[in-house]
């Protein structure tokens, strides 16, 4: 019987033999901080299409791939307290980037989001983050020239209203709900006026010289003293170019976010319009926050 036991002990160590020693595995071809990937295909075999996988947990970062061959698979797992369903992926193209497909896939269905040499300057693309994860498939060419797709990422939180009102709709006006939340959660806000705009059809985006009265909030460094001394403030925001800003007379109320290293432009109503949405609210009991109107 223990004959039989060992026998059946026998072939069953034939049906799952012990895993041979785990190999050491390969040098990194990569430089991986959790938030920025770097990467080259030049280590790829060039008869293997490999799909690399790289993981980002980060809010924001960026990803640049040299000489692409294959795919990679870039998977965004943020360091965050939300749900995916709360958050929104952005993506701006590397000036110059070419070399690659970036799509949105999920469950093998791919969305094309950036298209190989569409990378111009401005184009920023978004989606929900339960809504897939980013491909990024190398295009094939015969030249083997220098190419290198890149693009930096940014994760929002969906229920900052006034955050993604510049993202999805720039341009449409804010509703009165919207104003008192963006004065109360945007990275700055402003009382101002507008000094000079500026057209930049190549970048598809037109930049606002604004002069300050009075500083509400900032999270960075957009607004500076002026050099007079006079207690007013001045500084750079940039919206798109269909929006059609032009230089006009009176105050208004400038909101924004910083995306990208650049701030853009959020809800700007009249401050006029303003004092009267801020004084109806607070009436009622339903202003965010207090704001001086002094």
């Amino acid at each position: 019987m223990r004959g039989a036991a060992r026998a059946a002990w026998g072939r069953a160590g034939q049906l799952w033999p012990r895993p041979p020693p785990r190999a050491r595995p390969p040098p990194p071809r990569c430089l991986l901080d959790l938030c920025s990937w770097k990467g080259s295909g030049l280590t790829h075999e060039a008869h293997r299409k490999e799909v690399e996988q790289v993981y980002l947990r980060c809010a924001a970062g960026a990803v640049e791939w040299m000489y692409p061959t294959g795919a990679l698979i870039v998977n965004l797992r943020p360091n965050t307290f939300s749900p995916a369903r709360h958050l929104t992926v952005c993506i701006k193209p590397f000036r110059d980037s070419s070399g690659a497909n970036i799509y949105l896939e999920k469950t093998g269905e791919l969305r094309l989001l950036v298209r190989d040499g569409d990378g111009g300057p401005g184009g920023v693309q978004c989606f929900g983050l339960e809504q897939g994860g980013l491909f990024v498939e190398a295009t094939l060419r015969q030249d083997i020239g220098r190419r290198t797709t890149g693009f930096q990422y940014e994760l929002i939180e969906r229920h900052r209203a006034s955050h993604l009102h510049e993202l999805s709709a720039p341009c449409r006006p804010c509703s009165d709900t919207e104003v008192l939340l963006a004065v109360c959660t945007s990275d700055f806000a402003v009382r101002g006026s507008i000094q000079e705009v500026t057209h930049e059809p190549e970048r598809q985006d037109s930049a606002i010289q604004l002069r300050v009265s009075r500083l509400y909030r900032q999270k960075s460094r957009v607004f500076e003293p002026v050099p007079e001394g006079d207690g007013h403030w001045q500084g750079r925001v940039r919206t798109l170019l269909e929006c059609g800003v032009r230089p006009g007379r009176g105050d208004f109320l400038f909101t924004g976010h910083m995306h990208f290293g650049e701030a853009r432009l959020g809800c700007a109503p009249r401050f006029k319009d303003f004092q009267r949405m801020y004084r109806d609210a607070r009436e009622r009991g339903l202003n965010p926050c207090e704001v001086s109107m002094d």
